[in-house]
């Protein structure tokens, strides 16, 4: 077994897809959308086989602030190769406004990480 993909509800769905394309490399399919459902969304793929959903729908609501201290999924990791490329994305982010939630650092559990948060407040470990 495998993951295949997670999927996220999103607020501005063209912000969040160009965020993933930027940073993480990702490629986009084309946006799928539901009129009748109010729904659009979109699958970014990495170069492996696992895929984020990104979902949008004006009814979903939104609650940044409790965002990875809540049940449910408090993050998820995308491992970038190396250390140097840890400390280099967490720095661009950083320099191109985003929040760094964990500095890069050796966990107690042996992982190099850094924890990033996305533009809607998701929380993102990069691993090496």
């Amino acid at each position: 077994m495998k993951i295949e993909h997670l999927a996220l509800w999103v607020q501005n769905l063209e912000l969040m897809k160009d965020f993933y394309v930027t940073y993480f490399n990702m490629k986009p399919n084309t946006k799928y959308v539901n009129d009748k459902k109010k729904f659009s969304s979109y699958f970014l793929s990495f170069d492996g086989e696992a895929r984020i959903e990104l979902m949008h729908r004006p009814d979903i609501s939104q609650e940044i602030g409790n965002k990875g201290q809540m049940n449910g999924i408090a993050h998820f990791a995308v491992s970038v190769g190396s250390k140097d490329k840890v400390n280099q994305l967490t720095e661009l982010l950083r320099n191109d406004g985003f929040e760094i939630i964990g500095e890069p650092r050796t966990t107690g559990d042996g992982y190099y990480e850094s924890v990033i948060s996305d533009p809607e407040g998701n929380h993102i470990e990069l691993t090496e």
